[in-house]
């Protein structure tokens, strides 16, 4: 296999930690080194999530939203794929066989995302595409 996750258990472990309710991050970043992909960053604030997605990179994202109403919230989660503009057809091309093995261990999302445009993945835009993936809501209307 020409491109493996340079290190599963720690791509497990961040994983791990973004659906922990225990954990305050909110976000992780797997983005490509060479032809491994790796664990980047991690963070609290979605804009920080969307700075690591440059024109140039490939980057899986798995990002966490609490989602909901007053009677009930609910963390629900993203799995984004991001392939920026600028990336070249061969490389946009292996990222739809190597999401496999991400995939593999980050098995539990509301909704994936594929984005080539930051517009895309406004944080507005990402909660709605959430909730709605998730069902009926029941609030009170307040």
């Amino acid at each position: 296999m020409s491109i493996v996750l340079a290190d599963p258990d720690a791509v497990r472990e961040a994983y791990e930690n973004i659906r922990s309710d225990a954990d305050e991050s909110t976000w992780l970043t797997l983005p490509y080194e060479g032809k491994s992909i790796v664990v980047g960053k991690t963070g609290t604030e979605y804009d920080e999530f969307l700075e690591q997605l440059g024109d140039d990179d490939r980057v899986y994202g798995y990002v966490r939203f609490e989602t909901g109403d007053e009677m009930s919230r609910r963390a629900k989660f993203a799995f984004i794929t991001w392939i920026g503009p600028s990336v070249s057809p061969l490389k946009k091309a292996k990222v739809s066989t190597d999401k496999a093995f991400v995939k593999e261990i980050m098995t539990q999302f509301g909704k994936e995302i594929l984005a080539d445009e930051k517009a895309e993945l406004k944080y507005e835009k990402v909660l709605a595409i959430l909730e709605k993936a998730s069902g009926a809501s029941y609030g009170t209307g307040k």
